[in-house]
């Protein structure tokens, strides 16, 4: 029995034991924001990932948004997820894990594991707590899970790269958790197909009393000036940007996107 208690520490320890390593110059991240760096009116500290980009929020300890490209040869990583959430040790404010514990918030991805398992380092860093926004559940594991899903199915059936927005509608004056983690009242994500400059939009209510919010994306799609209105975030895109109308995204094959998977990786998502 005390062997394997012992085995399973060292194990333990493999899978949450990784060393965090210094922020990338910001200019290297132009290859998570091709069209240019967003400007914001909350102030925020660049934080400039391998995978990703954030402008992080330390007076409320969510990021303002975040960003990233997601390559087609990258949609279909094969790393595993660590679940190792971890205080960033790169801003003086992180949220910590433990202050999400007891609250009824998931520790929900800004960039999301699943876009970010083609590197060891790069599944690490997605756990960073300054890539986390406190999410209920039905949000989290619903139809933002399904949005996320989906994207990586448009990269890899499109065989197109994807720049990827994600932040909160928030003010300053909402609930807090933990420390002082602000819960927003709405989310949203903006995806840019790079290839063709096609984009849309879409926001996600997030107040109580929360539930099913069911999975027709379409239902949700925003316009993309008004999300950044009211986030008070001006984006970038390419010269040849349009919006795509509600029901005029990307089709997606889910059963084929989870052959792929467990061809590519031994298994499905």
């Amino acid at each position: 029995m005390k062997k394997l208690l012992v085995l399973l520490a060292l194990v333990t320890t493999q899978v949450f034991a990784w060393e965090q390593r210094p922020n990338f110059p910001v200019e290297n991240c132009r290859v998570h924001s091709p069209y240019g760096f967003a400007q914001t009116q909350k102030q925020a500290v660049p934080l400039c990932r391998e995978g990703y980009l954030v402008a992080y929020d330390q007076s409320a300890k969510i990021p303002v948004y975040v960003a990233y490209t997601l390559l087609p040869q990258n949609a279909l990583g094969c790393f595993p997820r660590t679940n190792a959430f971890v205080a960033d040790q790169n801003v003086q404010n992180s949220a910590r894990p433990d202050d999400y514990a007891g609250t009824g918030y998931d520790k929900g991805h800004a960039a999301p594991d699943g876009d970010l398992s083609w590197s060891q380092q790069v599944e690490y860093e997605s756990f960073l707590m300054t890539n986390m926004y406190p999410q209920h559940g039905s949000l989290n594991r619903g139809i933002w899970k399904l949005l996320e899903t989906s994207v990586r199915g448009w990269a890899v059936q499109q065989n197109q790269a994807f720049t990827i927005y994600i932040g909160a509608l928030y003010t300053g004056s909402e609930k807090r958790i933990g420390s002082g983690v602000l819960v927003p009242e709405s989310y949203y994500k903006i995806v840019v197909n790079n290839n063709t400059g096609a984009a849309a939009g879409w926001m996600f209510p997030h107040k109580a009393p929360y539930g099913n919010l069911g999975n027709d994306l379409t239902k949700f799609r925003a316009p993309i000036n008004g999300i950044e209105q009211a986030a008070g975030v001006k984006f970038a895109f390419p010269a040849n940007a349009r919006e795509l109308p509600p029901g005029g995204e990307w089709p997606v094959d889910f059963g084929a996107l989870t052959n792929a998977k467990r061809a590519k990786c031994g298994k499905a998502e």
